[in-house]
């Protein structure tokens, strides 16, 4: 029996338990494609699939709606695989194991892949009904998402007849999103020359930083863990001598570091430690209320002959960390509240041949974007070091006049009696690849209320759920 059987509304429920059971985590995309394809045949629906195994599913309009305007109905068929210690799933061949826990849904020891799959599994279940009022749709089931939007960024938009999109690819109920960021991903690549020196090393450690999305949490005045490392590390220079033997810090351009490593080559470990103490408790004692957790570990070996750092490599590093702009860029002057632009060095590794500094850029504005990439490629074209842009997607810029979002929130109003909020998101959305592509392009996205996704601990609230069900089926009505 399945352990979603008896929720409501049972199809919705019922495709997500079935999506759930295919393995789908990014970079496998083959089966659930196959999946969404052989819905479609069963249904007597048309269909395209492409090399990227985007599907797209149409449906005629309902009787009184044959000459409406098509909708986009759109999600992404990806999920991202995260397990506990001990769960022995294996993402590229096993399913999720559902269960039901008072108003949520949750995987045992997995994510739970409701980012996107709900939103797959809703449109499931309107192309399947014969009962609910609509325009012409054009299901759109994307594909890699959660890795840079692969799938969007690769579908021929000329598939599309559509000029108006339901993304449903949000996560807290009663929000409307009209509007995210787009993005890029700036790479300096600084040349890595060394010299053998004798000393102890040293591995200084910085740590219990809170982190966190680069996106969501960028205005949070969080503290970045390499910008902190170099400080700390110019802050002892002035003080002790030392060489670096490596400095690492974050794996994630999208997310902000919340520790780096770095290893060092001291004359005098002794001296060195005491030093850096003094200086880690002056940056402790500034940044406690928004850092309280902040904390610095130091820990020697004995002294032996080490790889050491050029110094004209070690004062390009430094002197990169200190000066490249990091953080929130701009705010918005038309939207309260909302960062327009801001990037974050994400990773910073010590390679063989270089030092690898990776940035992720965010901009509601395409110009703003654009502006930033060109004051990174002038800070490390100073420097001589090489760099590389790539990964870039669009942002959904705000649309003043927009019919879909006044048809949103009447019916929002007419069903919960309370007003819907609007928002403007610095996160990335597949809405502004789309947006880029389809002239007059009309979109809002929305979603029922989800916790803690891309973790283990990800749940997805049922009466939210309903509630943003029977929500789209009566904005369906409304589009004639």
């Amino acid at each position: 029996m399945s352990k979603l059987d008896k929720l409501t509304p049972q199809r919705v429920f019922y495709y997500f338990e079935k999506i759930s059971s295919i393995p789908r985590g990014s970079g496998n995309m083959k089966s659930i494609a196959q999946f969404c394809v052989g819905f479609a045949v069963e249904h007597n629906l048309k269909y395209v699939r492409d090399t990227a195994d985007n599907v797209v599913i149409y449906k005629n309009g309902t009787a009184g709606y044959e000459n409406s305007a098509p909708i986009i109905l759109q999600g992404h068929l990806d999920m991202v695989c995260q397990k506990t210690d001990d769960c022995d799933i294996d993402f590229t061949k096993d399913g999720l194991e559902l269960y039901v826990d008072g108003d949520f849904i949750k995987a045992r020891g997995t994510t739970l892949g409701a980012d996107n799959g709900i939103a797959v599994a809703m449109v499931l279940s309107i192309l399947e009904s014969n009962d609910i009022a609509h325009p012409p749709i054009e299901a759109v089931f994307t594909t890699d998402e959660e890795i840079g939007m692969i799938g969007a960024r690769a579908l021929d938009m000329s598939v599309l007849k559509g000029t108006r999109m339901i993304n449903l690819d949000s996560d807290a109920e009663g929000i409307v999103t009209v509007s995210c960021a787009g993005g890029s991903d700036f790479v300096a690549h600084l040349p890595l020359e060394k010299h053998r020196a004798y000393g102890t090393p040293v591995m200084l450690e910085i740590k219990g930083l809170k982190g966190g999305h680069s996106g969501v949490e960028i205005d949070k005045n969080r503290v970045n863990a390499n910008i902190i490392a170099a400080r700390i590390l110019t802050d002892i220079k002035s003080a002790v001598s030392f060489s670096i033997i490596s400095i690492n810090g974050g794996d994630k351009a999208n997310a902000i570091p919340n520790s780096c490593k770095i290893q060092l080559c001291v004359e005098d470990a002794d001296l060195f430690c005491d030093t850096a103490k003094k200086y880690i408790d002056i940056i402790k004692d500034e940044i406690r209320d928004r850092e309280p957790d902040f904390n610095a570990q130091l820990t020697a070996e004995s002294a032996k002959e080490c790889d050491v750092f050029e110094r004209d490599t070690e004062s390009k590093i430094t002197n990169a960390l200190l000066c490249a702009p990091n953080g929130v860029m701009e705010m918005s002057a038309g939207i309260k509240g909302l960062v327009q632009t801001s990037l974050n060095l994400g990773i910073l590794e010590t390679k063989n041949d270089c030092i690898l500094l990776h940035f992720a850029l965010r901009s509601n504005k395409q110009s703003s974007l654009m502006f930033l990439q060109s004051r990174l490629a002038a800070l490390f074209g100073i420097l001589n070091v090489p760099t590389e842009t790539f990964g870039h997607y669009p942002p959904w810029e705000y649309r003043e006049n927009s019919p879909l979002r006044d048809i949103y929130c009447s019916v929002y109003r007419d069903t919960f009696g309370k007003e819907s909020k609007i928002e403007a998101i610095h996160a990335g959305l597949e809405c502004g690849v789309f947006d880029s592509a389809i002239d007059d392009f009309d979109c809002i996205a929305i979603g029922p209320a989800l916790y803690d996704i891309h973790t283990t601990r990800e749940r997805l609230s049922i009466s939210s759920t309903e509630n943003l069900y029977s929500l789209i089926i009566k904005i369906l009505e409304k589009l004639k």
